[in-house]
């Protein structure tokens, strides 16, 4: 019985390895010969280039004086205090190994509203906001999420990995940083790999995208906006990339399509035994065990988080 037990588990564990190989394999072949790079017009550029926009709020010296390995990068939306709340008292709360930026454009009605002056009493609190100058907006969060990239490669050059994941997210911070010590550092991004992605022609749809703006019929690999880890080096690359892609409003697609000009395919992050995707971008019940397995977990309101980290953080080792 003890035999046949671990015959079964050595198989698996073949499957698996000859899986995570044939990905890897894919990804370098798909990676070998990107398309020659064609630069965008001054005028196409602007758009989103970082020149064009100002920060309001910053936080320029906040890797001054440390190196910090992880940075959570989270884009949110100025009036979401709540969930920022959440997110520094769970997964993105001070630590030796990481540091929590949140990134925000202008509220309705600008700087002169009363969310405005609430953000900014909450940056002289906390030190951790992050505002630019362009509209915060669904269709705005490209320009957002290319600021991001140029935000860290210019003041926090020397971090290790970033992770831009949004503030309704679980992440298992602990789970997270194990893997990251013995992951690439350099030109690595991982999350939820989606490799069938094509663009949605239908004028009635959020994620609608002209023939026009993208005349391809697919996008190339990219990783799920909900949360993706990348080697910090990264930042600055994409950033440079960004010169010659057209902007689009789908933030996820356009790092891919930066990242397909790199010649960097996303690896998949799955478990080695059990195949699973470790970042799991559906919503599913509590359950600490599960998510000790997960890096991530999608779709959370700020109590939800709160009241599920009090409980993980205490007993995730128990798993």
């Amino acid at each position: 019985m003890r035999i046949t037990y671990l015959w079964r588990l050595v198989r698996l564990l073949s499957v698996s390895a000859v899986f995570f190989l044939s990905a890897q394999i894919l990804r370098v072949s798909l990676g070998k010969h990107p398309p020659k790079p064609i630069p965008l017009s001054a005028e196409e550029y602007r758009l989103i280039s970082p020149e064009t926009y100002q920060y309001i709020l910053n936080q320029p010296a906040v890797c001054k004086d440390r190196n910090p390995f992880l940075v959570f990068m989270v884009p949110v939306a100025p009036l979401e205090a709540a969930a920022r709340e959440a997110v520094r008292k769970t997964w993105g709360a001070p630590s030796q190994d990481s540091l929590t930026l949140f990134y925000v454009g202008l509220p309705e009605g600008g700087q002169v509203s009363s969310i405005q002056h609430t953000l900014e009493e909450e940056s002289r609190k906390h030190a951790d906001i992050i505002q630019m100058n362009f509209q915060d907006s669904y269709k705005n969060l490209t320009i957002k999420t290319m600021m991001m990239m140029n935000w860290l490669a210019v003041h926090c050059p020397n971090a290790s990995y970033a992770m831009k994941v949004d503030a309704d997210i679980f992440v298992n911070v602990f789970y997270l940083i194990r893997r990251l010590r013995s992951s690439p550092r350099q030109g690595f991004i991982t999350g939820s790999v989606i490799a069938d992605g094509r663009p949605r022609r239908d004028a009635n749809s959020k994620w609608h995208v002209s023939e026009e703006l993208y005349p391809e019929e697919s996008f190339p690999w990219y990783v799920s906006g909900a949360g993706y880890v990348f080697s910090a080096d990264l930042a600055s690359r994409i950033s440079w990339a960004s010169r010659f892609v057209q902007m689009i409003p789908l933030e996820d697609v356009y790092i891919g399509l930066c990242l397909r000009v790199l010649g960097v395919e996303p690896v998949y992050s799955r478990s080695l035994l059990t195949l699973r995707n470790l970042f799991e971008i559906r919503k599913l019940k509590y359950d600490r065990c599960t998510f000790a397995k997960l890096v991530i977990v999608n779709g959370f309101n700020p109590s939800e988080l709160l009241h599920n980290w009090q409980d993980f953080s205490k007993g995730h080792r128990s798993c």
